[in-house]
């Protein structure tokens, strides 16, 4: 029990009282006449969170715990730009500790030496570099069906294609990779995937001997899958006998 003054009324540790009761609570102009600008806002949200998540608990017919929610104002609202007021704070202050060195500009008439996207366009630009993989056809007199740049092309859309499908594949309510092994290890084929690829299109500069490298851009991932798979298929039973045992401790049938 918190400690309480002569008058029975809870005091905080910092001296400045509770939040007050629902009925009790101040209008917006008393909050803001009385307030210390963010942080105490911030204090009072999450005091008045506290206590409508035990009173609620107080009054569930649950034994341990139950599934709240709160109103958008003020409780999320508050949270949401507390943490975005962090995070801007952070941002500015890394800008001007650090920043940016500014190179020379460009020269319009020569070509640089290595031309390359931004990072996190590496990927469909290591599918641009599957000239290897493109079929040399007989019928053709050992020829090409298509320029290497269209096969490049064709592996973007066969990649984001496959992206844009696996959700209604995957139609399942799991939330934890433990919980579906099989489209887990998918996920994790996807990823790793996608950094080798990334490495490929890099391969000017990664100190690996070239054939070597395209070798392991497409076995690494099927490793790491088999292994996501074995790891979490062997962890399912567990993990499902110890939720089960959970679910029917808290919620015990009637």
């Amino acid at each position: 029990m918190p400690p309480s003054d002569d008058s029975g009324e809870e005091v905080r540790a910092d001296g400045t009282g509770i939040v007050a009761p629902d009925d009790e609570t101040p209008t917006w102009s008393e909050r803001k006449a009385r307030s210390e600008g963010l942080p105490r806002l911030t204090y009072e949200y999450f005091e008045r969170a506290r206590r409508e998540d035990q009173d609620l608990r107080t009054e569930s017919s649950y034994i341990e715990r139950d599934v709240l929610g709160f109103p958008t104002w003020p409780h999320e609202m508050i949270r949401n730009l507390a943490l975005t007021s962090f995070f801007v704070g952070m941002i500015l202050f890394l800008s001007a500790a650090l920043p940016m060195h500014i190179d020379a500009p460009a020269n319009p008439s020569q070509t640089p030496p290595v031309i390359l996207p931004d990072w996190y366009l590496y990927w469909s630009f290591g599918l641009l570099k599957l000239g290897p993989l493109n079929p040399e056809i007989s019928l053709l007199g050992g020829q090409q069906l298509m320029a290497d740049r269209t096969y490049g092309v064709l592996a973007n859309l066969v990649v984001v294609g496959f992206i844009a499908i696996v959700p209604f594949l995957n139609k399942g309510s799991a939330r934890r990779p433990v919980e579906q092994p099989f489209w887990a290890a998918v996920g994790v084929f996807g990823i790793v995937f996608a950094f080798t690829i990334s490495v490929l299109s890099v391969k000017n500069l990664v100190p690996i001997e070239p054939n070597l490298l395209f070798d392991l851009t497409f076995l690494l991932p099927f490793v790491a899958g088999f292994i996501a798979y074995g790891v979490l298929k062997s962890m399912r039973e567990g993990y499902m006998f110890e939720l089960n045992r959970r679910y029917y401790r808290l919620r015990p049938p009637k």
